[in-house]
């Protein structure tokens, strides 16, 4: 065997002594690459982040229409939502309207599986009540009160608007009452009182809370959640 013949075979085994594996061509490394990175975007969707859009005006101005944001769901693996979350979840079936349609196309809604589009479909709004707890509108103020206590809500552009709807509701166990920022164009719980649910949200319909705004970039930031107004809030009964 010549020199040039033993170079070759050395360099077709081993250090270990066992033949070496031939590299894959350029095409299936770039297929497993590309199936691999699918599969790590499926799972973070499922169990960590998630992309959404906002729709409608609901929730300004802390979330302002067509702002893109990212929903966390590490919160709610061991925990429920808090008063102060803003909260994305599933539509129960009546609240977006028979007539909604989600604006995306096929290849839209196809990287929309992956986590790799803002994904419609869905409603974002603040939890005010969890389970237990009594919600009222309003006091001689026009404010809020939860569980007795009057809540000062700094998010909301017009205060005033809060008290268009009264309602005097306890929330039951493993649901929500949500209400939008906007209070004077929000259908929040309290349009949906005489509908499927009472105006109350399962927990289990909650995808995740809202965590940072992406898009544009000169708003981003935090996605708004704020626990301080209820923090003097006391527990259920």
């Amino acid at each position: 065997m010549t020199s040039h013949e033993e170079t070759a075979a050395s360099a077709a085994t081993s250090r270990s002594g066992k033949p070496r594996r031939k590299a894959l061509p350029l095409w299936q490394e770039t297929i497993l690459l590309v199936v691999i990175a699918l599969v790590l975007a499926l799972v973070v969707k499922t169990f960590l982040v998630q992309a959404f859009w906002i729709p409608s005006g609901s929730m300004e101005d802390t979330l302002q229409v067509d702002d893109r944001i990212l929903v966390q769901k590490v919160s709610y693996w061991t925990g429920e939502p808090q008063r102060g979350d803003v909260v994305v979840f599933d539509d129960p079936g009546d609240w977006l309207g028979a007539g909604y349609e989600e604006e995306a196309g096929p290849a839209q809604k196809v990287l929309s599986v992956f986590g790799l589009f803002p994904t419609g479909g869905h409603l974002v709004k603040r939890v005010i009540g969890v389970g237990g707890d009594r919600v009222v509108c309003c006091d001689a103020q026009g404010r809020l009160q939860v569980n007795g206590v009057s809540i000062d809500e700094p998010y909301v552009p017009d205060p005033a608007a809060t008290a268009d709807a009264r309602f005097d509701v306890v929330v039951p166990e493993g649901r929500l009452w949500l209400m939008g920022d906007n209070r004077g164009n929000s259908t929040d719980s309290r349009a949906h009182q005489g509908g499927p649910g009472g105006g109350f949200i399962s927990t289990d319909a909650v995808l995740g809370k809202a965590w940072v705004v992406v898009w544009p970039l000169k708003r981003a930031g935090s996605a708004g959640s704020d626990h301080a107004p209820f923090a003097d809030v006391p527990d259920p009964g």
